[in-house]
């Protein structure tokens, strides 16, 4: 039997394959998910039941219902500034397939995404399923930050290529790191002067600790493509809603792979999330004051172990460097960690150039989890 070519060439995801691995050890600890651990607001699911009720269970308009996809661009614009209209919203079935249908819509054979990196290793295959190529760009020596005198000596220097678009996630997965206003203004006047796209991964904007979150959408909204969903901000990862932003001409092209991939989003999980975004407006808040505090007893217990942390902006991961009294890579060291102190974590390698040497550590669970990991940690390494 013959496959095509493309999805042959695609790799198990090594993130879901060593979180299966050490599942099967006896009482680990498990600082590997990427989802928060809080349950979805009651309001929302509330919502839900009476949509069931109400026979809400049929197809819906394909980019979303209506009134949703107004208050999608009231609820975004009302917190960050923006001035999208209900055209230009699509609602997806969370942010992977809006990602997926964007990359479908604008990539041809021979175009280039540039990808900084360390990042979710989501967006490679996806590229490759849309024929398109990719190139990672290692940011690790400046801070995880991608700037742009880096993406101007990269488009410069390889005129041959034809670059299409830059993905921009932040705040970061792994490294938690965000962009500010400025840097953001800066990397704006190169991306609009070689016109491309910059496709913003914005899942995690409403996880903001320290700082303000400002995105790329507010300097160049002709040229940017927000991808944002209800998946980290209102504890919904099992809805599957998500959204597409962008101008009415970027717009009605995404519709088009959306429609044919995927017809609509879930009718239900549409009304769940028209409540959360009519009601919900502080859900966010509530959960990320707990993640801070979260976030502020594991750097402080993880410097005492001698582990090298920068404290993160935003979203729920520390990406802690290894201790360099270990020889050992990131893949050897996570393993001998689940092994041997029952605290599960995610080998940095695994997140592309800049990665190795690091693991990334997840705090969307409880604070007894987190201080047995640590008090595990510490019994063993020392």
């Amino acid at each position: 039997m013959k496959f095509n070519k493309i999805v042959e060439k695609l790799k198990e995801s090594n993130i879901l394959k060593f979180n299966q691995e050490i599942n099967q050890i006896p009482d680990i600890i498990k600082l590997t998910i990427g989802e928060p651990d809080f349950n979805t607001p009651d309001h929302i699911k509330k919502a839900a039941k009476q949509a069931i009720d109400n026979n809400f269970t049929h197809y819906t308009v394909s980019n979303g219902i209506l009134e949703l996809r107004e208050e999608t661009a009231n609820y975004y614009n009302e917190k960050f500034g923006f001035n999208y209209t209900k055209d230009q919203v699509i609602v997806t079935v969370g942010a992977t397939e809006a990602m997926n249908a964007t990359f479908q819509a604008i990539l041809n054979p021979e175009d280039v995404v540039i990808i900084p990196t360390p990042t979710f290793p989501l967006y490679m295959p996806e590229i490759m399923m849309s024929y398109g190529n990719f190139e990672l760009i290692d940011t690790s020596k400046n801070g995880f930050i991608f700037t742009a005198d880096m993406l101007e000596k990269i488009i410069k220097n390889n005129p041959h290529m034809k670059y299409k678009a830059v993905v921009l996630v932040y705040p970061n997965n792994p490294t938690g790191v965000t962009y500010t206003k400025e840097q953001l203004e800066d990397l704006a006047k190169v991306i609009k002067k070689y016109d491309i796209y910059v496709i913003c991964d914005e899942i995690y904007a409403e996880l903001v600790y320290d700082k303000t979150h400002y995105s790329i959408a507010n300097i160049i909204p002709e040229n940017t493509i927000l991808i944002t969903g209800l998946s980290k901000s209102h504890a919904m990862t099992g809805w599957r809603i998500g959204f597409v932003l962008s101008s009415n001409e970027i717009i009605q092209q995404i519709s088009k792979t959306h429609q044919f991939n995927v017809t609509n989003a879930t009718s239900i999980s549409q009304y769940a999330a028209l409540a959360a975004m009519k009601y919900g407006k502080q859900d966010p808040e509530l959960m990320k004051c707990e993640y801070k505090k979260r976030r502020d007893f594991l750097v402080e217990e993880l410097t005492k172990l001698d582990f090298e942390v920068a404290s993160p902006d935003g979203a729920f991961y520390i990406f802690a460097k290894i201790p360099q009294d270990r020889n050992q890579n990131s893949q050897e060291f996570a393993s001998e960690i689940a092994y041997n102190a029952k605290v599960g974590t995610i080998p940095g390698s695994y997140f592309g150039p800049g990665g190795e040497g690091f693991l990334r550590i997840s705090y969307a669970t409880s604070i007894e989890n987190l201080k047995i990991a640590i008090e595990n940690l510490r019994k063993y390494l020392k």
